[in-house]
């Protein structure tokens, strides 16, 4: 099988792998440094932490699990959206990822969360709608899915799981860059839209 050429989707890969071994393993402090955190952004204005956090992971099953994915998907939507569309897709993710996660934890001044989790939902849903049929492994359930169920399972768990207290998975930031993915995929490709209805 043909390996699509991605360049933004290796080149994301290898710089979330360097700067998550980095902070796991030599230098913890700079994780913490550049996570994302409410206090640090809303008193501090640090605001590229909203960026800096999502190269960067709490520990290696994170990262690999992250990487997996984005190694999968990525580059399929690079190869339909182009280099330019798929940044403009991953980090327009990340960045409605970080507002929808500050404004559900405005209050919470000590609310931090990373991980690449945000830019990669983003992609994941932009597949979902170039291929609405394909079959796709819903959390480890072994049986798959079409991809428009995964994708509307995704966001409804997302949305109904997220600003709660206790979670150590920051669901608000999956919603958000689920959606960006949807809505920066359509206003590039609208003809999309026609496809997931003539798909059935």
């Amino acid at each position: 099988m043909e390996i699509p050429i991605a360049p933004a989707t290796y080149a994301l890969i290898i710089a979330n792998l360097v700067a998550s071994i980095y902070g796991l393993s030599f230098d913890r402090g700079f994780i913490s440094s550049f996570a994302f955190h409410v206090g640090a952004v809303s008193r501090r204005k640090e605001h590229y932490r909203v960026f800096t956090s999502s190269f960067l992971h709490g520990d290696y099953f994170h990262l690999m699990f992250n990487m997996m994915t984005l190694y999968f998907f990525g580059p399929q939507v690079e190869r339909l959206l182009g280099t330019d569309g798929f940044l403009v897709v991953y980090f327009g993710a990340i960045l409605t990822s970080g507002i929808v996660s500050f404004y559900v934890n405005r209050d919470k001044l000590d609310y931090s969360s990373l991980g690449a989790s945000d830019g990669v939902s983003g992609v994941v849903l932009s597949f979902c709608l170039f291929y609405p049929l394909a079959p796709l492994f819903l959390f480890f359930i072994p049986i798959p899915i079409p991809a428009f169920v995964f994708a509307g399972v995704f966001i409804a768990v997302s949305v109904g799981l997220m600003g709660r207290d206790g979670n150590r998975i920051a669901h608000e930031g999956h919603l958000g860059g689920a959606i960006a993915g949807v809505v920066l995929t359509v206003l590039m490709k609208p003809e999309v839209v026609g496809q997931i209805f003539g798909s059935g």
